[in-house]
């Protein structure tokens, strides 16, 4: 129970009316503040935060799709390139093999052609050693044989005559000894 003291004495526990009234509107007047202005800002705020935490949430996973999209497609490229640097080492190879051929074949048919010319060039000079050995032994062997009859063999056409029946003659025996070493 409440005691109430006599009208001039005022209860320390409970505050004067006017008093109650004042804090009662003060605190009227504070809860529609909040209320109104204060906790929709609050709400708000919270709500941007929340959009701004799952738009960034958002936005992270889409960056992260991308970059993963675009670690794929440059997996792709790096393989395409390692198998167009392989095919193009390969195409190098065999252009390489090719010319190589190429020179063998070029350089063997050169050395064909000089093998031939030289050979082509040592039967000129042995004929042609030939016919000056023959023309000089003709002339010796004339004369010799001018001196050893006691005539003169100017005759060419004898001359000759008897200088190539002579010189058959030891082509002959060098035959027969080299068919004769032969065998």
């Amino acid at each position: 129970m409440i005691y109430l003291a006599s009208e001039g004495e005022q209860n320390p526990l409970l505050p004067p009316l006017d008093e109650i009234i004042i804090g009662g509107v003060a605190f009227l007047i504070v809860f529609f503040f909040l209320g109104k202005v204060l906790l929709p800002r609050i709400a708000k705020t919270l709500a941007d935060r929340t959009d701004a935490i799952e738009g960034g949430l958002a936005r992270a996973e889409e960056a992260q799709a991308e970059a993963q999209a675009e670690l794929e497609r440059y997996r792709a490229q790096l393989i395409d390139a390692r198998r167009e640097a392989g095919r193009l080492t390969e195409d190098a190879r065999e252009q390489g093999a090719a010319a190589i051929a190429d020179m063998r074949a070029e350089g063997a048919r050169i050395k064909d052609e000089i093998v031939a010319s030289g050979h082509a060039q040592i039967e000129a000079d042995r004929n042609q050693a030939q016919t000056v050995l023959r023309n000089d032994i003709g002339k010796l062997a004339t004369e010799l044989a001018g001196r050893i009859v006691g005539e003169s063999l100017e005759d060419e056409a004898r001359q000759r005559r008897i200088v190539d029946r002579f010189l058959d003659e030891l082509d002959t025996k060098a035959a027969a000894a080299t068919a004769e070493q032969v065998r």
